[in-house]
């Protein structure tokens, strides 16, 4: 197989058919495990030999491009005041708040380290805080965060800029949606997970439905311009009827974005899911049964399926970044701003500069003891070879736009792309059989049938996948 060669040349979008069909029969024969392509190559890939002093060169050398590229700050808040009995994210479950402020000191460590790496001149046009529980921070402590940010970082203010939050309703006080608007943030993605009480109770989440109502209403009145809601099925006690009524109440709300999750029950790896009494959870037909339920009503609503679990109404950012053919793919899900590096803060945060994933270290006394020798924590990444950089946009391309122009690609990486992805056109040709794809002498288009298989698709191209052999454990496609 020939090496890629990777110029530096601009990529022609076209307009993609937006449409989307459900066949349960084909849904279940493709109900595989397989990543979820927040990158390429995946976490399994970093390694322990891309450590600090790499990461630090690959941000010296990110700094020669001819157009300094702008940076995405994602800054980890890792506690909670409780636990949800589903969650598998890195998160501590503490009422000590006093962890919080010692946290926030290694925090300015680590910021003040990260700005050294990048010329002053690299404006921040994204910043996500996410958890944990971002808003477990006091308003003070928010307010601290913002500042040392703003010290060691140039901002962008103007209305170019993308500041969202994770929030929970149950961990916000009077003040504190107000204060996030005064503090440059504009967007927000509020967990509910589910509406009905039921549901809450066997998940250890218990939310009003008027206590999120208020939540989005606030963030409205303070000039947010976009609100993204979290939900889940798969849970304890789900039906199709009572997830009905969790819609119902979800389009009165009527979220700018909307992420509707399968919950992946995996007790042997997140202990906290062994709480979830199994016999409580719905069968594989009842969650098709739901999944359909929910894509009939939302784009009966007016939504546009995104992809990958992933909604948004026709004149959101998201919306109109794919119909341009500009929409991307990182860490925190779908994204507008594919020019950005992503800078991970905190503790376990993943970030992507230059032609690099990083990750730092995961357990907080670590993180703490690195930095107090005055190092940055990442512990683990991998630098993408041209290979990998290929395959990365190949697999952009599926799970964004639902399709692959084969000359774009050999324009820019100088290949015969029939040639070179012969073995994954070949992996293709029974999902083309079934009517999930078509591959055209230019281009492989994912078809309606197969657009909630994007995963699977994107699997077909995944050289360290299919190197695997199933060691790798990851959660199911649907």
């Amino acid at each position: 197989m020939p090496v890629p060669h990777i110029p530096n040349l601009g990529i022609v979008r076209f307009v993609m058919d937006q449409t989307l069909q459900f066949d349960p029969a084909i849904l279940a024969k493709y109900d595989v495990s397989g990543p979820r392509y927040t990158s390429y190559p995946t976490a399994p890939q970093f390694h322990e030999g891309f450590d600090d002093k790499a990461y630090a060169e690959v941000a010296a050398l990110s700094n020669e491009d001819p157009i300094p590229r702008p940076l995405s700050l994602y800054v980890h808040v890792p506690f909670c005041d409780t636990v949800c009995f589903y969650c598998a994210c890195n998160k501590i479950i503490t009422g000590n708040y006093s962890r919080a402020g010692t946290y926030l000191d290694y925090l300015e460590k680590e910021v003040a380290l990260q700005s050294q790496l990048f010329d002053a001149d690299r404006r921040v046009e994204q910043l996500h805080f996410g958890g944990g529980t971002p808003t477990y921070l006091s308003d003070e402590d928010l307010i601290r965060v913002m500042d040392m940010l703003s010290r060691y970082f140039t901002l962008e203010r103007g209305p170019q800029r993308e500041f969202s939050i994770e929030i929970d309703p149950r961990a916000v006080r009077e003040t504190t949606i107000e204060l996030l608007a005064k503090l440059g943030f504009n967007r927000m993605s509020v967990g509910v997970q589910d509406f009905d009480p039921a549901v809450q109770k066997a998940v250890n989440r218990i939310q009003p439905y008027e206590t999120t109502a208020r939540v989005i209403a606030k963030a409205r009145s303070c000039g947010f311009r976009s609100t993204n809601l979290d939900l889940i099925y798969g849970l304890p006690l789900q039906s199709v009827e009572t997830y009905s009524r969790t819609l119902d109440q979800t389009l009165e709300l009527r979220p700018e974005r909307l992420a509707v999750y399968n919950y992946a029950h995996l007790p042997h790896l997140f202990k906290v899911q062994r709480q979830i009494r199994e016999e409580q959870l719905p069968g594989p037909d009842e969650k098709l049964a739901i999944l359909e339920l929910t894509i009939r009503r939302l784009t009966e609503a007016g939504y546009v399926y995104i992809g990958m679990d992933h909604f948004a109404l026709p004149e959101d950012e998201l919306a109109q970044a794919q119909r341009a053919g500009t929409l991307h793919r990182n860490f925190q899900g779908y994204s507008t701003r594919a020019e950005c590096d992503l800078v991970g803060l905190g503790v376990t945060s993943i970030g992507k500069v230059g032609e690099s994933y990083s990750q730092n270290l995961r357990d907080m006394e670590a993180y703490y003891a690195r930095l107090d020798e005055g190092r940055l924590p990442v512990f683990r990444g991998v630098e993408l070879s041209a290979d990998d950089q290929l395959r990365r946009d190949v697999i952009t391309e599926i799970m964004c736009h639902s399709r692959v122009d084969f000359r774009e690609m050999e324009e820019r990486y100088q290949i015969h792309f029939r040639d070179y992805f012969r073995d994954a056109l070949e992996r293709l040709q029974g999902m083309e059989s079934d009517g999930l794809v078509r591959i055209e002498s230019d281009r492989l288009q994912v078809l309606p049938r197969g657009r909630l298989l994007l995963r699977h698709v994107a699997m077909a191209f995944d050289a360290y996948l299919n190197a695997d052999n199933g060691k790798t454990r990851y959660s199911k496609v649907i």
